[in-house]
């Protein structure tokens, strides 16, 4: 069971998220916050796997109640909710160590999708928010994308395969299924992926692989 705490100072949004989270019986809303730092405190109260955080929000935002939370409690993935527009937020959330970006706006599949991603230890953007996102970077020049390529260059071919499907947001253990390898194997590769390429988290590692064209769907 995925224990999730959700915040959102709009009573609306909090009850129509927890309805489309609810529909998976893997997953539980144990808490309920109405602004950052009740975000804060029921985090550290309840642990939550995952803690569901809105960027708006009174006293505090999600993004600065994400890294408290972050700091206090290493285990609980954070992950952001928010709405189209606001993904100029997103290089100070890789900072942070956030997780995931999922859109209230989204399909309700993406965001149940999320959830179990960035709980079972991936990265997880929305997809329209990762096509955006890239293509921004990519219409900086040609160099990102270049740039990313020689990085990758430096992996081997297994590495390689492992930041591939980290980019399409698949856990350790995911990945570890689908390689035929044991979970401990992929964790040493991500830690070897990150310190090789100087990436600071999972979200910097799938931003890169989009970059370097690992992700073709």
């Amino acid at each position: 069971m995925i224990r999730v705490l959700l915040a959102d100072d709009d009573v609306m949004i909090r009850a129509g998220v927890r309805a489309i989270l609810t529909t998976d019986p893997d997953i539980e809303v144990i808490a309920e916050a109405g602004d950052g730092r009740e975000a804060i405190e029921l985090a550290l109260a309840y642990r939550p796997d995952v803690a569901l955080l809105d960027i708006r929000m009174p006293r505090l935002d999600g993004l600065a109640a994400g890294a408290e939370i972050i700091r206090a409690a290493p285990a609980i993935a954070v992950a952001i909710l928010t709405t189209f527009g606001d993904d100029a937020y997103l290089a100070r959330a890789l900072d942070d160590g956030i997780r995931g970006f999922l859109l209230k706006s989204g399909d309700p599949r993406e965001l149940i999708a999320g959830v179990h991603a960035v709980a079972g230890g991936g990265a997880y953007l929305a997809p329209k928010m990762a096509a955006r996102v890239i293509s921004e970077l990519r219409s900086t020049g040609l160099s990102r994308a270049t740039a990313a390529r020689a990085k990758v260059k430096a992996l081997t071919d297994r590495e390689r395969d492992v930041l591939t499907l980290l980019g399409a947001g698949l856990s350790n253990t995911q990945i570890a299924n689908r390689l035929g390898l044991v979970e401990g194997t992929i964790k040493g590769h991500v830690s070897a992926i990150l310190t090789r390429l100087d990436l600071r988290n999972r979200v910097q590692a799938a931003i890169l692989a989009h970059e370097a064209g690992l992700i073709t769907e």
